[in-house]
C-alpha cells in the first residue's frame, strides 16, 4: 500500500536516483561501521545504504513505516522522536567508544522544521560520533557553512563551527522529491574536531545568545554590559558586530571565562 506523506512529520521523499547515488558515495558507508539513520521513511536512502554497510539502524517516529521497516531484518529499528533518542545510550548500545574508530556515523533526510534542534540534540553525544551526513532546508546549511562577515554566519553557525567542521557538499532542487517541498535543499557533512577546546560549552551558548541578541549594534552594547563584572575577561575588541567575530575568538573568550578544572 502506497503511503501517503503526512505534513506534520515534515515528510518529503527523494526520489531523484542521481542525487541519491551522489549522496551515498558521499557517505561511503563501509562493512562493520556503526551506521545510524534519521528518518528512513519509504527506504530510498537506506537500501543503497544497508547494500554496503550489511547493518543499519533506523529511528523512524512515523509508526506505519516503523512496522513496514521492521520486517527488514538486517534494520534496528528505533519507533520514536529523534529528539527523545539518547544518542550516548543508543552509541554505547551499538557498541562505540569515545577516542575509538568504533563511532556513530549519523545519516539522515532531516525533518526541516526541526532540523536545528536535531543538529544540538546531536552534539550531546559529538565524542561518539564519526561524522554526520544530512540533507537539510539549504538555507539552513548555508548558516551551518558560512564564515564570519556575511549575512548567514550567525548563532548556529558559532555554536556547530566551535566543535565540528561543517561542509556543504551537494544542493538539491525541490523537483527530487515526493512532494516537493517549497524551498531548496542541500547535504551537509559534519565532522567533529579530533582535539575539543577546553571550555564550559553552556556558557559559550549564552556568551554567543548574547552576542547575536541585537546583531545590528557593535557588541559594546550587549556583550560589553553582559561582560561587566566578570572576571578574567581577556583583551576583546567590542567594537566590531557579532557577524564579524570569528569563531576562534569566540572560544577564546569564552575558554577564559570557564571555570578552570
Amino acid at each position: 500500500m502506497k503511503h501517503i506523506p503526512r505534513k506534520r512529520f515534515g515528510q518529503h521523499f527523494l526520489t531523484d536516483t542521481g542525487i541519491l547515488d551522489a549522496i551515498v558515495r558521499a557517505i561511503d558507508p563501509r562493512p562493520d561501521e556503526i551506521l545510524v539513520e534519521i528518518g528512513p521513511g519509504m527506504g530510498a536512502m537506506t537500501d543503497p545504504v544497508v547494500e554496503r554497510c550489511e547493518r543499519l539502524t533506523v529511528i523512524e517516529l512515523d509508526r506505519d513505516l516503523a512496522a513496514r521497516l521492521r520486517r527488514r531484518p538486517e534494520l534496528n529499528v528505533v519507533e520514536s522522536d529523534v529528539l527523545k533518542v539518547d544518542f550516548r545510550a543508543l552509541a554505547e548500545s551499538l557498541g562505540a567508544a569515545p577516542g575509538s574508530s568504533r563511532r556513530l556515523r549519523v545519516i539522515g533526510n532531516l525533518p526541516y522544521n526541526i532540523s536545528s534542534p536535531i543538529l544540538f540534540h546531536l552534539q550531546d553525544a559529538v565524542d561518539l560520533i564519526e561524522d554526520q551526513h544530512f540533507m537539510l532546508q539549504k538555507e539552513v546549511v548555508d548558516r551551518m557553512a558560512a564564515a564570519p562577515g556575511s549575512k548567514d554566519y550567525g548563532r548556529l553557525s558559532v555554536m556547530l563551527q566551535w566543535r565540528q567542521e561543517v561542509e556543504s557538499l551537494i544542493d538539491v532542487p525541490p523537483e527530487c522529491f515526493d512532494p516537493p517541498p517549497r524551498v531548496d535543499s542541500a547535504v551537509v557533512r559534519v565532522v567533529p574536531k579530533a582535539v575539543a577546546p577546553a571550555l564550559d560549552a553552556a556558557l559559550l551558548g549564552e556568551l554567543v545568545t548574547v552576542a547575536f541578541s541585537q546583531r545590528r549594534k557593535v557588541l559594546r552594547n550587549t556583550l560589553g554590559r553582559w561582560l561587566e563584572g566578570r572576571e578574567g575577561v581577556p583583551d576583546f575588541d567590542l567594537q566590531r558586530r557579532a557577524e564579524e567575530v570569528p569563531v576562534a575568538d569566540y572560544i577564546a573568550l569564552a575558554a577564559a571565562l570557564s571555570p578552570r578544572r
